[in-house]
């Protein structure tokens, strides 16, 4: 199966030594402002459980551990997947049409929406009157939009793997 691959605009800076190349034209995409804002959902949503379940004297619970396990993982990968297509000219041209972005935002949509609901379920059950109740419940709204993104990126992947 043949696929044709279109490379956007391209920023180049050149050093004494090396020229660095980023196409800076993949962050005009939707898919990879979609990346860009799961990446940045996932640094808010890791700063504020990392941060409150180190300062307060509630046990660490296990909804917070799969939480944090979940979101940083995505976040890795989803960096890892964004500084790819922003280094590389051809990637993320050629990457979209792979079944790999499809099963990854797929299992991430997942993963997030029950490492989510479960730390959301687990602060209203659990945690309703004490200090970590609001940046707890914000963190699990926080994860649930990011779910929802990731839901919207398997969609599109799904679209750009069947070549509608």
């Amino acid at each position: 199966m043949s696929h044709t691959v279109t490379i956007t605009r391209t920023t180049t800076t050149s050093g004494t030594t090396s020229a660095l190349i980023i196409n800076t034209g993949y962050l005009k995409t939707i898919p990879g402002l979609l990346k860009l804002v799961q990446l940045i959902l996932g640094i808010v949503c890791t700063g504020i459980v990392a941060y409150y379940s180190s300062h307060s004297y509630i046990r660490q619970a296990t909804p917070e551990l799969f939480f944090l396990l979940m979101v940083v993982t995505f976040m890795i990968a989803t960096f890892c997947l964004l500084a790819s297509c922003l280094i590389s000219l051809s990637t993320g041209g050629i990457i979209s049409k792979t079944i790999y972005e499809l099963i990854y935002h797929s299992i991430a949509f997942i993963l997030l929406l029950a490492a989510g609901l479960t730390l959301l379920i687990e602060v209203n059950h659990y945690y309703k009157y004490t200090t970590i109740y609001d940046p707890y419940m914000a963190a699990s709204i926080i994860c649930l939009v990011n779910a929802a993104l990731y839901c919207a990126s398997a969609v599109l992947a799904q679209r750009s793997y069947r070549g509608i």
